[in-house]
């Protein structure tokens, strides 16, 4: 009976010693906007160039930490004159900044992608492409839909496929050849069947969804989250509202959504607004001796953070992460911005542990 149990046991840690298991971090932000307070100050004069490195510069360490860092770009690169609002055109040095910070994947298809026109779509993908970003949702033609809808990434064992949607383009046209991914179930459906067929290990979809500053999802979101879903995906990710709105990690289904991430920077500078958050996703692949694969998402956290205006004469921007400031507000000594980062921490944390389901705050 006793060499039984022996030969049994050995058989069991055989199987689980041929077991390979991988791990990886994703992070996903809000949007990154450039109003004209944004633009005017970065420029620096005496070089006549942009420089953006010091706004990034408190979270870098959060972005260039996961495996894999995405981003909402919500501006056009589309060359000067540079503009905020209402149809931006951000100065090229911002995507130098976003590289540098620690930005591997930026989605595109968005309410003001075509600010600028057939030009200013073409330049940002462009652009996307010479700076060795990953990218989808807009595309110069259809060779290039083709190749990056869905688009995979490959990382560290893991296969990904990502889709980005709009709900629109504030009505200005799509000009042929160029394409924008737009709401359309039955599209969606499509390219939702291609993501699967890719085999990959988890299909995340972007969506740019929702009414603006609501902190609750509307109807059709929540609709939209569930199509996804239903058809295969395992992460949804929603922009636009620009500002917080719940959470859910659906742990029985292994599913989450974050239906608005707010503004990860911008120059609006209203309660609500002035911030967002990041959520944190590990994910864990469990590789058989036979070759076959599970994968589950492991962990789901999110950090806030907040856009500070410094008083110097240029009225420099800075993303703080709400948790290093408050350990450690000395980096801001005027009351007033001081008082508006702790509201957006008070709101957002407020509307998170109401609404929010199984998933936290970072610890750090």
């Amino acid at each position: 009976m006793r060499n039984i149990f022996v030969i049994l046991l050995i058989a069991c840690f055989s199987v689980v010693e041929a077991q390979d298991t991988l791990t990886i971090s994703l992070l996903f932000t809000g949007d990154v906007m450039q109003h004209d307070s944004q633009i005017s100050a970065a420029y620096n004069s005496s070089a006549d160039m942009y420089d953006y490195k010091p706004c990034f510069q408190f979270v870098k360490p959060m972005l260039s930490a996961p495996d894999l860092t995405f981003g909402n770009l919500e501006v056009t690169l589309a060359g000067p004159p540079y503009k905020g609002f209402p149809q931006f055109s951000a100065p090229d040095e911002l995507l130098d900044a976003l590289k540098d910070a620690g930005y591997d994947v930026l989605v595109s298809a968005n309410n003001h992608c075509v600010d600028r026109g057939k030009k200013g779509l073409e330049r940002t993908v462009d652009l996307l492409n010479q700076s060795q970003f990953l990218h989808t949702g807009t595309f110069r033609d259809s060779s290039d839909y083709k190749r990056n809808n869905p688009l995979v990434i490959e990382v560290k064992g893991f296969r990904f496929s990502l889709l980005n949607y709009t709900f629109g383009t504030n009505g200005l046209a799509v000009y042929l050849p160029n394409i924008v991914n737009r709401i359309d179930t039955a599209q969606i459906r499509k390219d939702l069947r291609k993501a699967k067929a890719q085999n990959s290990d988890a299909i995340i979809v972007f969506m740019h969804w929702g009414q603006e500053y609501q902190n609750l999802p509307t109807a059709t979101q929540k609709m939209l989250a569930d199509f996804c879903f239903a058809l295969g995906a395992k992460i949804v990710i929603g922009a636009h509202p620009h500002v917080l709105q719940p959470m859910e990690w659906r742990k029985e289904k292994d599913q989450v959504v974050a239906y608005s991430l707010g503004n990860f920077v911008s120059g609006q500078r209203d309660r609500y607004k002035n911030g967002g958050a990041t959520i944190h996703i590990d994910l864990e692949k469990i590789i058989q001796p036979d070759k076959t694969s599970s994968v589950r998402l492991k962990d789901i956290n999110y950090s806030l953070v907040s856009v500070y205006r410094a008083p110097d004469p240029k009225r420099t921007y800075y993303i703080i992460p709400l948790k290093q400031f408050e350990s450690d507000s000395s980096f801001i000594d005027d009351k007033a911005p001081m008082d508006m980062i702790r509201q957006f921490g008070l709101d957002s944390r407020a509307l998170y542990n109401k609404e929010n389901k199984n998933i936290i705050e970072r610890v750090k």
